[in-house]
């Protein structure tokens, strides 16, 4: 099997059997890309500086969904400015500037995505909505 069939694999895998599913109420962030029609929120419980649990709910393309479950599993148990150093690192390797890092554990699976532009906001949706509540800008 080469590597591009199992980085699909694991996209599926996320997209049907997404992890951290659900929100409980904690702080959240909702982003909506209307031009392809994914909607998604992220919600984090924080305590002191620690990443306690990251929940996602929301609909869209298997990149987008999956892409929020395996945000769930890579940042949970991260300290804020570790998963801050994190989105950033995200960022550039879904963008093509770089390889990615290994540090970015399942999320290395989208390494692919910056082969075709119009897939890069669907992935980094998730991302950009942890970002911003990290940054104090949640919808409560």
């Amino acid at each position: 099997m080469n590597l591009e069939n199992l980085y699909r694999q694991v996209i599926l895998d996320h997209y049907k059997n997404p992890r951290n599913k659900g929100l409980k109420g904690y702080p959240k962030v909702r982003i909506k890309n209307p031009s392809c029609g994914d909607d998604i929120t992220v919600e984090a419980k924080v305590s002191e500086g620690l990443i306690e649990e990251i929940n996602h709910e929301g609909s869209g393309c298997s990149i987008c969904c999956s892409s929020a479950s395996v945000l769930s599993e890579t940042l949970g148990g991260k300290t804020t400015a570790k998963a801050e150093e994190l989105i950033q690192k995200f960022y550039s390797m879904i963008k093509g500037e770089d390889e990615g890092d290994e540090e970015l554990e399942e999320a290395l699976v989208y390494q692919g995505v910056s082969q075709f532009p119009a897939r890069i906001k669907c992935a980094t949706l998730p991302w950009k909505a942890l970002e911003r509540l990290l940054k104090g800008d949640d919808d409560e």
